[in-house]
């Protein structure tokens, strides 16, 4: 089904920005390796990012201590509402399963914090190492590819990719976005 649809006079209605997206990425990264590394190495790196910067020190606020709320209010929490309503503009569906999908990154990522807390790694490190080993696979998989796939293009997916994974879970389940 193409993304552009008729309008009433028999014109194309001009096209999403998330649809030219994932039109050039399907045209960018045709590699069948390459496509299932993204489907590893894509969450892997997105939960990586998350992590960090959820261990970002946070300032104490004193109302937020008071009520016991202190604990939820992270950079983390600010990176995901930002990104969250970033894929909301995108594409309202695709946002929602992304949410979805931070909320289980959030469950792990304190898990980690408890892990660490019992005497086992720090969680930045954990996330860095998994970012780093991630974007070294995403970038070795971009090599891949017949057509040399611009850096600009590359940084694109690492930012809308997440949601270009649940786009195909989306067409198979014929689910609009």
């Amino acid at each position: 089904m193409s993304a552009a649809k008729k309008t009433k006079k028999g014109r194309e209605a001009p096209k999403r920005p998330v649809d030219v997206y994932f039109e050039t990425f399907n045209r960018q990264y045709q590699h069948p390796v390459n496509r299932a590394i993204q489907w590893i190495a894509l969450p892997v790196f997105a939960f990586g990012i998350l992590g960090l910067v959820w261990m970002i020190p946070f300032p104490e606020i004193a109302f937020l201590k008071k009520y016991g709320y202190d604990t939820f209010v992270n950079w983390g929490s600010f990176f995901i509402a930002g990104l969250v309503y970033y894929y909301l503009r995108l594409a309202p569906t695709l946002s929602y399963a992304m949410l979805l999908t931070i909320g289980i990154y959030s469950f792990f990522i304190v898990r980690l914090e408890y892990v660490e807390q019992a005497g086992g790694p720090a969680v930045w490190s954990v996330c860095a190492c998994l970012l780093l080993a991630s974007l070294l696979v995403l970038y070795l998989g971009k090599g891949m590819e017949r057509v040399a796939v611009p850096f600009r293009s590359f940084l694109k997916l690492l930012l809308i990719g997440p949601i270009w994974l649940w786009h195909f879970a989306f067409k198979k389940l014929n689910i609009p976005y």
